[in-house]
């Protein structure tokens, strides 16, 4: 977002009444939360085909340590 839209964002939100920029506040907290959990989603959706595919790793956590010294 550009910074002048982000500010006009803010203008705006400063002009509700209280009990509106409280609501509006709820509403986006909400909102990022859903969006995380789309995230997670896709992540793991990622990993069980990385998974599938065979490209990932199998090991210990000591062995992890040891393929990341490497890297």
């Amino acid at each position: 977002m550009e910074t002048t839209s982000l500010n006009r964002l803010i203008e705006d939100f400063n002009e509700l009444p209280f009990e509106d920029r409280e609501y509006a506040v709820e509403l986006i907290r909400k909102q990022l939360i859903e969006a995380k959990r789309e995230r997670i989603v896709g992540r793991a959706k990622e990993a069980v085909s990385n998974l599938k595919k065979g490209k990932t790793k199998k090991g210990s956590g000591e062995d992890l340590l040891k393929d990341l010294e490497n890297d």
